[in-house]
C-alpha cells in the first residue's frame, strides 16, 4: 500500500468505507454464486467488513485474511463473527500461505492499492487450487464511480488533491479483463455494481466522509476561508441528491472481475 494513503483507523473506516463495501459485497457474493463451507482468503481484509461477510454467508471451511495495518487488523479481530478466523499482517505481493492452499482469493477494494497488481493476482493464483476463484472488485475511480469522488474533486479543485492509488488504472474494466487474462485465468466475467447509501443532512455526510486521516490533513492545511468556500460547494453539489427532509442518497458503483484457475 502506499505511504501516502494510510488506513490506520479500523473503527473510522468502518463508517467511511466498511459499509460502502458491504453494500457491494452482498451483490458480488450473490453472483460467485459458490457453495458453502470453502476455503478462503480475503486480500486487503482490512477491518474485516467482507471478511465477517464471508463467515457470515459462505460458512466456510477455512477463512484467513491478510493486510499491512495491524490497526485494521485488531478492529478485524474484535468483530466477533471473525474469532475463528486467520487474520495476517502480510504484503498481496507475497502472500504467508503455501499453494494450493484455498479454493478461493478475493480483492475487495484493494487492486488499485497493489503496486504491482499483476504480481498480487499471481500471488493468489498460487495459492488457489486448480478449479478455485480468483476475483476483486474495485471502484470506477474514472467513471465517478467512488463514493467520495465529489469531496477528491471539491479538493482537488481547491488546490488540495488527495493522493492517488498507485496502481489507479486497474479501476478500469478493461485493465481488470487484462490482467485476469495475462494471469491464464479461464471462466473469466466481468460486472458492474451498484450501491445507494443514505445520510441524515449534509452534516452527517460530511463527519463521514472526512474521517480519512489524508482528507483530515488536508483540511488542516487550509485557511477557515478555504475551508468554508470548500464547504459551501459541496453543499450546492449535493443538493440535487437531497430529499424534501435533507436527507442525502448517494450512488457509488464498482467493477468486478473473477476467473478460475487452470
Amino acid at each position: 500500500m502506499s505511504a501516502a494513503i494510510r488506513f490506520d483507523d479500523g473503527a473510522a473506516y468502518a463508517q467511511y468505507m466498511g459499509a460502502w463495501s458491504q453494500l457491494i459485497g452482498a451483490q458480488f457474493l450473490d453472483w460467485l454464486s459458490l457453495p458453502i463451507r470453502l476455503d478462503w482468503l480475503d486480500v486487503g481484509c482490512g477491518n474485516g467488513a467482507f471478511t465477517e461477510q464471508i463467515q457470515a454467508r459462505m460458512q466456510p471451511a477455512r477463512l484467513a485474511g491478510i493486510d499491512p495495518s495491524t490497526a485494521q487488523l485488531d478492529y478485524a479481530r474484535s468483530r466477533p463473527q471473525l474469532e475463528h478466523a486467520i487474520l495476517l499482517q502480510g504484503d498481496a505481493m507475497a502472500l504467508p500461505f503455501a499453494d494450493d492452499r484455498f479454493d478461493v482469493a478475493v480483492m475487495p477494494l484493494v487492486i488499485f492499492f497493489v503496486p504491482d497488481p499483476a504480481r498480487g493476482i499471481a500471488e493468489m493464483v498460487r495459492v488457489v487450487r486448480t478449479g478455485g476463484t480468483v476475483c476483486a472488485y474495485a471502484w470506477d475511480m474514472y467513471g465517478g464511480g467512488f463514493p467520495y469522488a465529489l469531496l477528491a474533486d471539491a479538493l482537488r479543485e481547491a488546490g488540495y488533491p488527495s493522493p492517488a492509488p498507485p496502481s489507479v488504472a486497474t479501476s478500469r474494466p478493461e485493465v481488470l479483463q487484462t490482467l485476469w487474462q495475462a494471469a491464464d485465468l479461464t471462466d473469466i466475467e466481468l460486472r458492474r455494481f451498484d450501491a445507494q447509501r443514505s445520510f441524515a443532512s449534509f452534516d452527517a455526510w460530511w463527519h463521514i466522509a472526512t474521517l480519512r486521516s489524508t482528507t483530515r490533513e488536508r483540511l488542516a492545511q487550509m485557511d477557515t476561508a478555504t475551508r468554508n468556500a470548500l464547504q459551501t460547494r459541496l453543499r450546492e453539489r449535493l443538493a440535487e441528491f437531497s430529499d424534501p427532509h435533507g436527507q442525502l442518497h448517494l450512488s457509488a458503483h464498482a467493477y468486478a472481475i473473477r476467473g478460475r484457475v487452470l
